[in-house]
């Protein structure tokens, strides 16, 4: 089991999500609920897709931090 991180962005119909260790991947949702069920399942697909072709499977390798900012 990988562990890939998501982007998740708030748009003006709802959501988008992207992997930056999955390019070319994305998907969209009306909730955060829904573009994080979408988004899960377009890497599954995606990797899958990936394996078929005999591509090597990308590495999870990116992760978040927040820092603080005097404003």
């Amino acid at each position: 089991m990988k562990k890939y991180l998501i982007i998740v962005e708030k748009t003006e119909t709802g959501y988008s999500a992207f992997s930056p260790d999955v390019p070319g991947c994305g998907s969209t949702g009306d909730t955060k609920e829904e573009v994080e069920r979408n988004i899960q399942e377009a890497i599954e697909f995606h990797i899958e897709g990936l394996r078929l072709e005999g591509y090597d499977i990308p590495e999870p390798s990116t992760y978040s931090s927040y820092i603080d900012i005097a404003a």
